[in-house]
């Protein structure tokens, strides 16, 4: 089946025009590749598009000054500038072919063959690019009908590509989840495994940052479940047990029934065991930011049901949301993610005003009727005076 993108479309795109005039589009120099393609083909809508281009980086810059388009070398070594064409900025990369890998990052040379260039990408399904005057969809390695089938397939033999760049390990499940269908592939499940333990030559920043992708899909479940079978996570998160995946497709099932977006940090936290202290230890090893380790250890320090307006009054809405979620209780969730904690009704100050001496006293008088107001569903008027009156018998001497 011959398919094709809306080349006329994309070249509507704010700047882009006049970026692919000026990098010589109609000669055959430049095609739109990766991500972009794949998606429109898919009926994805697409947000950035990148180019390739036959041209060295140094002409790219040349060629980019001539049309008065701005020129970032953002990449420049592996050949990749930003150009900022009427505001919009657009990724042009020279061609490249691998000189040597090491699994973590790759020496390239440049070159002028699209198909050498295609060779280096990862998967078939993101080797495709299309030309920016006709459409046309250029596929050497069986992408199209990848695409098509919604199969996942390295480029290759598995275990050298993964050689080539441990990450693949894990950009091969998140990518299955989200454009694959049905059996994954046998060659690439099989190289995942045996390789598996590669991922621990990567940086944690480098595994987290994937796996929260992966984790962002609609429904990671399924494909989750299939790297625990297969222990691809063990090397480098011991603490995800095969069991986990009960409790990830629980809190998948409450994010849905909730109406509430799935989040993969709140994901990450059904997979580890429910107590904050590993949580903790996970969140430092992946690198993450101190907010993003508070609020795993957070999520996953709970268990059981929970008093939801409590939980969002001391804990924030959003970390009460994902221990609502992660307890089995959608309903309160949803109301949470909406409401609004009132303020206290009275200050120290005013605790004084009506007749406790300063000092330690009125910090603790106003802990307890806050506690207390909190507990009773905080209430107005009589029923708060009443919280308050009790506190300053209780505090008087």
């Amino acid at each position: 089946m011959e398919l094709s993108i809306d080349a006329p479309k994309w070249r509507r795109l704010r700047g882009a025009a006049r970026l692919l005039d000026a990098l010589g589009a109609s000669e055959g120099q430049t095609r739109y590749v990766g991500g972009a393609v794949r998606d429109q083909l898919l009926g994805i809508p697409v947000n950035d598009v990148d180019l390739a281009t036959k041209l060295k980086p140094d002409e790219v810059i040349s060629r980019l000054e001539s049309a008065k388009i701005r020129a970032v070398p953002t990449g420049i070594e592996h050949g990749t500038i930003t150009a900022i064409s009427n505001g919009h900025a657009f990724e042009v990369t020279t061609l490249r072919k691998d000189v040597s890998t090491d699994g973590r990052r790759a020496t390239v040379a440049f070159t002028d063959d699209w198909q050498e260039d295609a060779a280096r990408r990862d998967f078939t399904i993101n080797a495709l690019s299309a030309d920016p005057n006709t459409g046309q969809v250029h596929d050497y390695f069986g992408g199209k009908d990848d695409l098509l089938a919604r199969h996942v397939r390295f480029i290759g033999d598995p275990l050298e590509r993964i050689a080539e760049d441990h990450l693949r390990i894990l950009r091969y499940f998140r990518f299955h989840a989200r454009f694959g269908e049905g059996e994954m592939d046998a060659a690439a499940l099989d190289a995942c495994e045996t390789r598996a333990n590669d991922l621990m030559a990567l940086s944690r920043e480098r595994i987290a940052d994937e796996l929260l992708k992966l984790l962002s899909v609609a429904d990671p479940a399924p494909t989750v479940a299939v790297m625990l079978d297969r222990s691809i996570l063990l090397p480098v998160l011991p603490e995800i047990q095969p069991g986990a995946i009960g409790r990830l497709r629980a809190l998948v099932e409450a994010e849905r029934a909730a109406g509430i977006e799935g989040d993969p940090l709140r994901r990450l936290a059904s997979l580890l065991p429910r107590d904050a202290a590993p949580a903790e230890r996970v969140a430092a090893r992946l690198k993450l930011s101190n907010k993003a380790r508070k609020r795993l250890g957070f999520a996953a320090g709970g268990g059981g049901e929970e008093n939801a307006m409590a939980l969002a009054y001391f804990s924030g809405t959003e970390s009460a949301v994902d221990r609502l979620l992660l307890n089995g209780q959608p309903e309160a969730a949803a109301e949470i993610a909406v409401w609004r904690a009132p303020r206290l009704p009275i200050s120290g100050g005013g605790l004084i005003e009506r007749g406790l001496t300063p000092g330690p006293a009125v910090a603790k008088a106003l802990r307890a009727i806050e506690e207390r107001w909190v507990a009773s569903g905080f209430p107005k008027d009589s029923g708060f005076d009443t919280i308050v009156n009790d506190a300053i018998r209780s505090a008087l001497p």
